[in-house]
């Protein structure tokens, strides 16, 4: 067979793309035609199907009680209690569909997909955590999103194995960390990214097999540094009581100074570990994979983004989970034990040859479902037999190309097309969608993303956050009857809530650990924080020690001020 390649425009964003003759090959793998939006648009396309910390109070379509929700309670989708969603009470297979060959297809599938309830919250295994979702094993968690085994956490995301963790982000087994981002194996670690195997760890970056530094950078297995010089034990307690990072003001100040220093850090061209021939960003233990993000124990993979459970196989434009998939092609939350998914959103457990599917769960042989549990041969949620579902699915799929369907912004969607935005049960900003690609209202609704407007708050501020005692030793048991005021008041992108509450939980923590009570609302924090974070995008650049040649894929891009070194050089620099 010719290997061959060919430059096409994307038909949203109007830029040019080449798909490459692997591209062709999976393609043909998967039986789909190529596609017609660019790696980034469908990146963007598939991340706006998955919610993010967003939780709401709505009625119940099943008992009409007041639950918690990802979903809108002005949503036009039903929802049931999430317990109710996953018992045998209910039949999805009630809202079956025959197949209308007279109306394009996606037109079918959303008249389904709104009648067809959805589950509150995506929550296996909690304790005394109602205001979390996507999460597995939480126990007293409160506001904490995309985790696997939590116990007493807050405002916490995208992490696992987590024991008394407030304010973090990409955590995996660390415990009694703040206001931190990446970080591995580790404990006491505060205001920090990219750190493992520390502890007791203050403002630094890229630290490993360190402890108690402060303000420290591109350190291995050191302890008492302060700007990357040693102290003496004594010397370093000390100086660490006249920092007094009890006090929201030094705080501020001393963040200010390290991110200084930071920007003009030696940095490795990316993130990860144990990869062979890989492109992109926070990869490991990873073979073959190419242009991704946030990726564990992948294989011959790419375009995808977010599957750290392990492992991803024979995957290309994928979203989220994992968890022993493969032959997985544009889908949006697929995971444990699955193969043979496309075009597909939220399919999971040992699910296998679906397409275009919404919210199936062990099932095989399904087109156009929505809701299925443990179900085969089933067209809009209507049973047919082998025979009949295998003559059948070539008409549709001849009928999609011969009727496609065409979205509000004039785009066409012919068979190999995910879903159109205007299917999303999502606005653009309760997604994940809003942290790696952010853009204002207006370039969402251009784009064709719904936006939701911030509800009218039936609360009332008693505490503005300049009224607040500035040390924590000065905060009595009074603040948690007050209802604090965020900084922002409102005024940024930031989905602020303009006013929050100190639990009782949260206040013993910060006293315990000696650190000021936040100015900002759970929101604000979080967007702070995850701009630590490298991007998706990547740039072709030369590394920039002196007389090296190495050219790499980075996400580090050219007009950023850190000094960019290839794999060799910093290891060599970084001891």
């Amino acid at each position: 067979m010719e290997e061959r390649s060919e430059a096409k425009s994307c038909q949203n964003c109007k830029k040019d793309f080449t798909i490459e003759p692997d591209g062709f090959a999976f393609y043909e793998k998967m039986k789909v035609p190529a596609p017609t939006w660019c790696p980034k648009c469908r990146a963007q396309r598939r991340l706006a199907w998955r919610d993010f910390r967003v939780l709401y109070k709505r009625k119940s379509d099943w008992s009409g009680e007041t639950i918690f929700s990802i979903i809108h309670p002005d949503s036009p989708y039903k929802v049931y209690e999430k317990d109710i969603w996953f018992s045998d009470k209910w039949d999805p297979m009630e809202y079956e569909k025959d197949y209308d060959f007279s109306k394009p297809f996606f037109e079918q599938l959303r008249e389904l997909s709104l009648k067809v309830p959805r589950a509150s919250q995506t929550m296996w295994y909690d304790e005394n955590s109602d205001y979390c979702s996507g999460a597995t094993g939480l126990k007293n968690c409160y506001l904490t999103f995309v985790v696997t085994w939590g116990e007493d956490c807050m405002y916490s995301a995208w992490a696992n194995n987590i024991k008394n963790c407030i304010d973090t982000t990409r955590l995996q087994f660390s415990e009694y960390c703040y206001e931190s981002f990446y970080v591995v194996k580790s404990s006491k670690v505060f205001f920090s990214t990219d750190c493992e195997d520390c502890v007791d760890i203050w403002f630094s970056k890229n630290l490993q097999g360190c402890m108690n530094c402060i303000g420290c950078v591109n350190l291995r297995n050191k302890q008492y540094h302060i700007f990357n010089q040693p102290y003496s034990k004594e010397e370093y307690k000390k100086k660490f009581a006249e920092f007094d990072f009890g006090s929201a003001k030094n705080v501020e100040a001393f963040k200010e100074k390290v991110e200084d220093i930071f920007s003009k850090s030696i940095v490795r061209f990316a993130h990860g570990k144990h990869n062979f021939n890989i492109s992109g960003e926070y990869i490991n233990n990873s073979k073959n994979v190419r242009d991704s993000y946030y990726v564990q124990n992948g294989e011959d993979c790419r375009y995808i983004q977010y599957m750290i459970t392990p492992t991803t196989k024979d995957a290309m434009d994928v979203s989220l989970y994992g968890q022993n998939i493969e032959l997985i092609y544009e889908v949006s939350s697929c995971g444990e034990e699955c193969s043979n998914i496309k075009l597909s959103y939220r399919v999971t457990k040992a699910a296998h040859n679906c397409t275009y599917c919404m919210l199936c769960n062990s099932s095989s042989n399904l087109f156009g479902c929505v809701g299925l549990q443990q179900k085969q041969y089933c067209i809009f949620n209507k049973q047919y037999t082998r025979k009949e579902y295998e003559e059948l699915v070539p008409k549709i799929i001849k009928h999609m190309d011969e009727m496609p369907y065409v979205d509000v912004k004039g785009r066409t969607y012919k068979y190999g097309e995910f879903f159109p935005p205007e299917l999303a049960p999502f606005a653009y900003n309760e997604t994940v969608a809003a942290d790696d690609f952010p853009i204002t209202k207006q370039q969402a609704l251009d784009q064709g993303f719904r936006w939701q407007e911030a509800g009218q708050k039936d609360y009332k501020v008693t505490l503005e956050s300049e009224k607040l005692s500035d040390n924590i030793k000065d905060v009595t048991d009074d603040i948690l009857k007050e209802t604090m005021g965020c900084a922002h008041k409102g005024e940024c992108a930031c989905r602020c809530t303009t006013a929050f509450k100190i639990t009782k939980q949260e206040l013993d923590f910060y006293r315990f650990h000696k650190l000021p009570i936040p100015h900002l609302c759970h929101n604000c924090r979080h967007v702070r924080r995850v701009k630590n974070q490298s991007s998706m995008r990547l740039w072709h650049r030369k590394c920039m020690n002196e007389g090296c040649n190495n050219e790499f894929e980075t996400s580090y891009a050219p007009d950023r001020s850190e000094i960019v070194y290839c794999e060799q050089c910093y290891q060599q620099e970084i001891i």
